[in-house]
């Protein structure tokens, strides 16, 4: 199914860029928006269908394989470690490659573009990006509520103790582990069904945007789009790097190849979500285990958005050059601890990059309202920032699994579903 799902959409994709363009030529605006607006259903549709699936897939996988290790705190506390300990490594390295491409690319710089009156509605809001509401929003009030909103981190949290209460019961919880088991599979079927939809989301969501856009507003923010990609590649390049120094070299390749599918899903429809469940099947047939890739996965979701973070550094003081600021390094060295921290609320925020660099400007004096500058282009970004996300997750599970010493190519039980 894999490799005749990603042609079908990239095919998706240039369809769908083409027909955006005879759109965008040929009707007005209104009605290229309107057309656009209806066509994006199909999109929705597709992510709401993915969305089902993420609460019960992550917590049954999550479930089954702590309980499979029969109640071993002191592993789990060992992975988790190593998990945090990579993940705010890649947070430095993300954070600190955006500043310091910014400020040798300089897109920003001679712009001259006026700043947005002072009420200009941005349609973003930073109520959520306090440090007592990141630390607390960790731990869930009701795991109905946290699997209503899909609030993966909660989900872990209460998957985790929930597992472990569930080995401590011994022999009696072993239909309940069966149960979670046949859930995980029946989770992966119904993913395999839901995955035909996605070329026709694909379509749907670049058809909208470019007929929307065009490609003349690509033009317009050349240099900022241009020089963010282009750091996007030295990123991609030092995860792989930093990964291969652990895993080693020549796993690199197989690695990419098993992803190649949810890092195409993820880009073409700028939902890092939507590729979750074909992402966790790509890991165990690399070879990472159950066990660890339904924990360090979930984590990742919440904790190594690396594409995320470099965006949201490197948009900030764009923002700042655009309207002719200059940011000291004591600045931006306090952006870096102030982006660390902010960027940990990321994953349960809606608009989450631009919610954060609204954060950030605030924080930092800067026009807030200049978030209007790059919201013409975002869901461009977004696109790239969202591939990038699920690479760097990809590396560091890989990369746990690794010094777990459990990084091998098993048979991976979780994927029996997808047999014939």
């Amino acid at each position: 199914m894999g490799n005749k799902l990603t042609v079908w959409i990239l095919v998706a994709l240039g369809l769908g860029l083409v027909l955006g363009l005879v759109m965008n030529a040929t009707m007005a605006p209104a009605d290229a928006k309107a057309i656009g607006s209806q066509l994006t259903i199909i999109t929705d549709v597709f992510l709401r269908l993915i969305k089902m699936i993420i609460a019960p897939l992550v917590f049954a996988t999550l479930v089954a394989g702590i309980a499979g290790m029969g109640g071993d705190s002191k592993s789990l506390g060992r992975i988790g470690v190593r998990t945090i300990a990579w993940f705010l490594a890649a947070t430095v390295v993300s954070i600190t490659l955006g500043l310091l491409a910014v400020n040798t690319l300089q897109p920003g710089v001679g712009l001259n573009l006026s700043l947005p009156v002072a009420d200009a509605a941005t349609a973003v809001k930073t109520e959520a990006l306090t440090f007592r509401k990141v630390i607390t929003e960790i731990f869930p009030k009701s795991i109905v509520d946290a699997m209503a909103t899909n609030n993966i981190l909660q989900i872990v949290v209460f998957a985790v103790f929930f597992g472990i209460a569930l080995a401590k019961v011994g022999e009696r919880g072993r239909p309940l582990v069966k149960a979670m088991e046949v859930l995980m599979e029946v989770m992966l079927v119904i993913t395999n069904i839901v995955m035909w939809v996605a070329p026709f989301a694909v379509f749907a969501a670049v058809t909208a945007t470019v007929a929307e856009q065009g490609v003349g507003i690509l033009a317009t923010y050349g240099a900022f789009m241009g020089g963010f990609y282009a750091t996007l590649l030295i990123l991609l390049a030092i995860i792989l790097t930093a990964g291969g120094l652990v895993i080693g070299f020549g796993n690199i390749p197989r690695l990419v190849r098993e992803i190649r599918e949810p890092f195409l899903l993820a880009f073409s429809t700028a939902s890092s979500e939507a590729a979750y469940p074909r992402f966790l099947a790509a890991l165990e047939r690399f070879g990472v285990p159950n066990r660890i890739a339904s924990f360090t996965l979930p984590l990742g979701y919440s904790f190594n958005l690396d594409g995320s973070m470099l965006y949201c550094s490197f948009a900030t003081v764009f923002i700042a050059q655009a309207y002719g600021i200059d940011l000291t390094l004591t600045q931006e060295i306090t952006m870096l601890l102030f982006l660390m921290v902010a960027s940990k609320g990321m994953a349960s925020v809606p608009r989450a990059s631009l919610v954060v660099i609204t954060a950030t400007l605030s924080f930092f004096g800067l026009p807030t309202e200049g978030v209007l500058l790059i919201l013409a282009v975002d869901h461009f970004l977004d696109m790239g920032r969202s591939a990038t996300n699920v690479v760097g997750n990809a590396v560091a599970t890989a990369v746990v699994a690794k010094w777990e010493g459990e990084l091998g190519r098993p048979e991976p039980a979780v994927l029996r579903s997808e047999r014939p």
